[in-house]
């Protein structure tokens, strides 16, 4: 975990207060430990869902040709390295990623913002990180879209972020968000990670290098998964979509 620093935390509170929803679904009580044995942690890893290199294809990590037609909205590239707390890359890891179409909708059936949806865009993707962690995904820039945490709120454009350790109980979620949004002030989502530094860590920087002529611009944003520089966690899951 990332250490606390003066003048605000590396991760969110799971009681934060401006983040409505997460007061009535925090965990209240202290974690039960598991001693090790037959029954322990250890057997937990080794019989749990676990996932092989041939079920991710290359076509899932580019979320703009998934369907029959293009989706509509500005055509992006996120690329960037999972590392570990020394700066060294981190291997063949598991990263998923979710999100809003161009109009700050979800494909799913509980998300009613009466915004269009695109049938040409699901909005998740995956891929694994080559043997210098690196990570790259094709997608479209997701909107803005309100939700009912307070009077007029609304979220940032952001990607949800998943990456998997070696089994499904090792997992970090935490989201990306884009430079120079407006709401970002605005937001108790991001405002719950209370140390200005380490917000910043979930703010992906523009890179005009990773940008590709006449087809998407470029966002670099790396993932550190545990130590003082370590990316804050979603630590209050994610929030709630009222019908």
């Amino acid at each position: 975990m990332a250490a606390v620093r003066p003048g605000g935390s590396a991760h969110p509170d799971r009681a934060y207060r401006p983040y409505r929803s997460t007061l009535l679904r925090h965990p209240r009580h202290s974690p039960v430990p598991v001693p090790d044995g037959p029954d322990g942690p250890d057997a937990v890893e080794l019989t749990g869902p676990v996932f092989g290199v041939t079920d991710v294809h290359a076509l899932d990590a580019d979320l703009t040709r998934q369907h029959a037609g293009e989706p509509l909205g500005e055509r992006i590239t996120v690329a960037g390295r999972v590392l570990d707390r020394e700066g060294r890359p981190v291997r063949g890891q598991l990263v998923e990623i979710w999100q809003a179409n161009a109009s700050g909708r979800y494909a799913h059936q509980l998300d009613r913002h009466p915004a269009p949806l695109d049938p040409n865009f699901t909005g998740v993707g995956r891929c694994l990180t080559d043997d210098q962690g690196r990570y790259r995904f094709t997608t479209i820039r997701p909107g803005a879209y309100p939700w009912r945490n307070h009077r007029n709120a609304w979220r940032p454009a952001h990607i949800h972020f998943s990456v998997f350790g070696t089994a499904f109980a090792q997992r970090l979620v935490t989201q990306m968000y884009f430079p120079g949004d407006p709401l970002h002030r605005h937001d108790p989502v991001l405002r719950s990670v209370t140390g200005a530094a380490a917000r910043e860590r979930l703010v992906a920087a523009y890179d005009h290098a990773l940008s590709q002529p006449e087809f998407s611009l470029g966002y670099a944003w790396d993932i550190v998964l545990d130590g003082p520089a370590a990316t804050p966690a979603d630590g209050a899951g994610r929030e709630e979509r009222r019908p």
